[in-house]
């Protein structure tokens, strides 16, 4: 039976990614530290004889077997990321230099989890992997996204100088069931204020927009990028732009009960005006494009946050 290692694996994307590779067949170690990610994602997953988890931080080395690794690992929302930016930046280098030395020693295939941060605030829209980007190597949201750009440096050198078998994933706004509440992200931020009845937070004028990509269209493309010949980077998102304004909209149009209004506030500095993959090499190389519609995907993501949110903890 094959082995894949999972780094990250308790977080919001990585316990998708292990309940679908469980169902495929295979064994799965959830390597975790817990600093984002939590037990709650994966108790399902425990009494699979398949699943095992570790609590780890890939700062420092470990040495498991895998035939495979998706690397995972690291905050992903700007309240967590820039809580700590030397602890995020550690963990974007380290973290990554140690899993790829793991994977050549073990001679795994690696894919590397990356965002569309890399690419800053865009000056060419929709973004393709060609583009170098506009990054602010010294602004507020630095330390993740040129952790994740020397990421993405470290393992195509280890692709070219030591010949380990390595996939990019440039990963661009994804959402759905398990997302923390707290994480900052547009799509939870919205659901949680108007279920509280908070005001909606529109950060700008709300003309900026964004392209939102269900769990499961994600996880379909990581794994569909693992088992292919394609080392990327390979844009994986759902190119359906729509404005931060809409989005807030559809979300109060589909909890009717909310009493919230839409507030305005100062967008923050580096945000991104506007966010847009050209997913052209993933439908070609791939064969992979997203599926479910926004209102389908807020749907069960609403449903989730309501469930969630009605129980003592919140969480």
């Amino acid at each position: 039976m094959k082995t894949v290692l999972v780094t990250g694996g308790a977080g919001f994307i990585g316990s998708h990614l292990c309940r679908i590779l469980l169902a495929s067949g295979v064994s799965v170690i959830c390597m975790d530290n817990l600093f984002t990610g939590t037990k709650r994602n994966i108790l399902p997953l425990m009494d699979n004889p398949n699943f095992e988890f570790i609590r780890h931080d890939v700062v420092s080395p470990v040495l498991i077997e895998a035939d495979e690794i998706y690397h995972l690992a690291c905050p992903a929302s700007p309240i967590h990321y820039q809580s700590n930016p030397i602890k995020t930046l550690k963990t974007s280098v380290l973290g990554t230099l140690n899993m790829l030395g793991l994977a050549k020693r073990l001679k795994a295939r690696f894919l590397l989890a990356s965002t569309s941060e890399v690419y800053g605030d865009p000056e060419i829209h929709p973004q393709p992997e060609s583009y170098h980007g506009n990054v602010n190597p010294v602004g507020p949201r630095a330390c993740y996204d040129e952790g994740k750009r020397a990421a993405e440096t470290l393992t195509v050198g280890y692709r070219d100088y030591n010949g380990v078998d390595v996939g990019i994933a440039r990963i661009f706004n994804t959402y759905g069931p398990r997302m923390l509440p707290n994480d900052g992200r547009v799509v939870s931020n919205f659901i949680c204020q108007a279920f509280r009845g908070h005001e909606i937070t529109i950060y700008g004028d709300g003309s900026q927009t964004r392209s939102f990509c269900f769990i499961s269209d994600l996880v379909d493309g990581l794994i569909k990028l693992m088992n292919s010949d394609q080392s990327g980077p390979m844009n994986l998102g759902n190119p359906h732009e729509v404005t931060i304004k809409e989005l807030a909209e559809t979300i109060l149009e589909m909890m009717p009960e909310s009493k919230s209004k839409i507030s305005y506030n100062p967008l923050p500095k580096d945000d991104p005006t506007r966010r847009k993959p050209d997913i052209t090499l993933a439908k070609k190389t791939l064969n992979w494009k997203p599926t479910i519609a926004l209102e389908e995907g807020l749907d069960s993501t609403i449903s989730y946050f309501l469930e969630t949110l009605g129980r003592p903890d919140g969480k």
